[in-house]
């Protein structure tokens, strides 16, 4: 069964704060014409370069976060969580207009870019959707750190984590993008942090807009959470960890087909494994996309890999 390209049905405004600028920012999602792709607008920039989009090869900097930009200079940060969240509502179509340099962090979350892309509405569109289907495997090893993209069904994503702090340690988790699971077990989960690293964040001038209001914190000495409402779910840290890799993923130009891979992976490593996807020809190929024959389980908590912290 064909599936076909889909946008938004009409426009859509918010405004928060960036994350890491602190700047008030404006945001309007507004529908694309079929083959758009997500396309990202600077409103307080005038002229043709203030338009970037949302690809691979416009990544510049994996800091805290990804970020893309232009020739001209000009940049938009942040942009994983929105990233993540149309591709979990498959939008392959959408203009982002911005009022300042990043995407508004919101509640840290994907769930209040769900929320506003249900709002606004889904269209279908006549032209068919294509993926890109992984053919054999693509792998980047840093250390005990590595992302890959392997032949499946489907698209699968796999992460695991391991930090010192009691308050995450060693989690994984396993998620098949279908039958609506990102917005219900990956959406909501925040992005986080360590208090030990606010003073040298700040200091460096980034997360300047953050707060327990849009982020979790590990305590100083890593043993607790220090939001009131604890957390979302037990194990967010690592949920957290796909929604950002669905984001950095989706930077291909189109859905994947093909099993990712993460272990104590981020956003460089996601970005170097899209560059190195795309520099060899034969890992992957452009199919029409299928909608799935049948239901798959939406989470499974894989076996930890033999990796050590």
């Amino acid at each position: 069964m064909t599936v076909f390209q889909k946008t938004l049905r009409s426009k859509i405004s918010c405004s928060g704060t960036g994350l890491h600028s602190g700047v008030h920012i404006a945001m309007t999602m507004h529908p694309a014409a079929p083959d758009t792709g997500i396309l990202f607008r600077r409103t307080d920039i005038a002229g043709a370069g203030a338009e970037l989009p949302a690809r691979w090869d416009c990544v510049i900097d994996t800091f805290m976060g990804t970020t893309i930009g232009n020739a001209e200079g000009v940049r938009v940060a942040t942009i994983e969580h929105l990233m993540a969240a149309l591709r979990g509502c498959d939008i392959d179509n959408a203009i982002i207009d911005l009022s300042g340099p990043e995407v508004p962090v919101m509640d840290g979350s994907a769930a209040p870019f769900v929320f506003l892309i249900e709002c606004a509405g889904i269209e279908e569109q006549a032209i068919g959707r294509t993926t890109l289907e992984i053919t054999r495997p693509v792998v980047i090893q840093d250390g005990k750190r590595s992302a890959a993209l392997l032949p499946s069904p489907g698209f699968t994503v796999e992460c695991e984590i391991n930090f010192k702090s009691e308050a995450i340690s060693r989690q994984s988790c396993l998620f098949h993008l279908v039958n609506g699971t990102f917005k219900t077990d990956i959406s909501r989960a925040r992005t986080f942090g360590f208090e030990n690293d606010v003073i040298k964040l700040r200091a460096a001038g980034l997360a300047l807009g953050g707060s327990l209001k849009n982020a979790v914190v590990v305590s100083m000495n890593g043993d607790r959470v220090l939001n009131e409402e604890g957390l979302r779910y037990e194990d967010e840290f690592v949920r957290h960890k796909a929604l950002d890799c669905i984001g950095d993923l989706y930077l291909a130009g189109g859905p994947i087909s093909g099993l990712y891979r993460g272990i104590y992976s981020g956003h460089t490593l996601n970005n170097q494994l899209l560059r190195k996807l795309f520099a060899e020809k034969d890992a992957f190929r452009r199919v029409p996309a299928e909608a799935p024959s049948h239901k798959v389980a939406a989470w499974a908590s894989p076996p930890l890999s033999a990796a050590e912290a």
